[in-house]
Parts: structure tokens; sequence; C-alpha cells
């Protein structure tokens, strides 16, 4: 049992940061920032799609709606890559929508005042923080796919397969480390508290 503990004290140590007071601090503000900056850009993308809209005829805006069920033509104002590609516009919306709204939970759980100094809040965050950059980075994806004309896509698709394999294996290392650091805080007390 004493072996076990001095392992998991030396991984614990190896895996923890050395300036906790500095690092808690400056990590509040970088996580806000980041947070409300991506919030901003995913609702903009949401209100101005890749692609653009359908833009306003004048006497189309009044039958528009009465219309729909007819005439499943776009109205002003809709996206227009709905149409064109609605597939892969399904997947944009969903990754956006994921986008926002991760970072505006971790918007919220910043302001709400939990204690960064807890592991496992702390944890919570960097996870938080994790799902919100891979749907930044897949809707990025979905975006370029849908804009892109597909002789340049089908040239260039090889480079973004890579890349995205690449993001798949770091933030899964990222992850993994996260997962770990708190596996070894969560053993530790469990050990410490059962210390006779």
């Amino acid at each position: 049992m004493k072996g076990c503990r001095r392992v998991l004290r030396k991984v614990g140590n190896w895996l923890e940061h050395k300036n906790n007071g500095e690092w808690l601090k400056d990590m509040r503000g970088m996580l806000s920032l980041v947070a409300t900056v991506i919030a901003t850009m995913t609702f903009q993308s949401a209100l101005n799609p890749p692609g653009g809209v359908w833009p306003t005829k004048e006497g189309l805006v009044e039958t528009c709606s009465s219309y729909k069920q007819v005439f499943p033509n776009p109205c002003p104002g809709e996206a227009v890559l709905a149409f064109i590609k609605p597939d892969n516009y399904a997947v944009f919306l969903f990754f956006n929508t994921l986008c926002l709204v991760s970072s505006l939970a971790l918007c919220l759980l910043l302001v709400s005042g939990l204690p960064l100094n807890n592991r496992f809040f702390t944890w919570l965050f960097s996870i938080g923080m994790c799902i919100t950059l891979t749907s930044l980075t897949l809707t990025y994806w979905f975006a370029a796919e849908m804009t892109t004309p597909h002789p340049v896509l089908s040239a260039t698709s090889n480079m973004f397969i890579v890349v995205l394999y690449i993001w798949i294996l770091l933030i899964g290392l990222l992850t993994l480390f996260l997962c770990l650091r708190l596996f070894v805080w969560i053993v530790t007390k469990c050990i410490n508290r059962c210390k006779p």
C-alpha cells in the first residue's frame, strides 16, 4: 500500500501545476475571454451563415409564409446553403449550436463563482473548453466544405483529413491527461481518507 501511495504522490506531483495560485487567476481571465469570443463568433455565424441568405424581393415577404407548404422556395433571410446542401448545413448548424451552448455554459460557470482551486471544477472547465474548441473546429470544417468550390475541395481534402486526425489525436491526449489527473486526485483523496 505504501508503494502505491508513493507512486500516486509522484504522478500527482508530476501532473500538478507548480504555481497554482497565479495559474488559476490567469485561467479564469483567459477562459472567460475565449468563451466570450467563441460565443460571439458562433452567434454571428448563425445570423450570417456561410453562403449568405436569400435577398428580400418586393412583395415576397407577405406571401412567403402562406405559400410555404405549396411552394418550397426559400423565403428572404433564409440560409442559401440550407436549400443547396441541406445535409451539410444541418451538420454545420448542429456543431455551431453545440459550440455556442458550450461556450455560453462556460461563461455561466465562470461568472457563477465556482472555485477554480477545486480539482473537479478545473477538470469541468477544461473538458468544457475541449468540447467548445472541438465543435468550433467541426463548425469550421463543414462551413469550409460547403463554401469551397469542388475542384479546390477535392485537391485539399487530404489536408483536411490529416488536420482533423491530428486534432482528434491532440484532443484525445489532452482529455486522457485531464481524466488521469482527476483520477489520481480522486484515488489519492480516497486513500488519504481511508488511511488509519
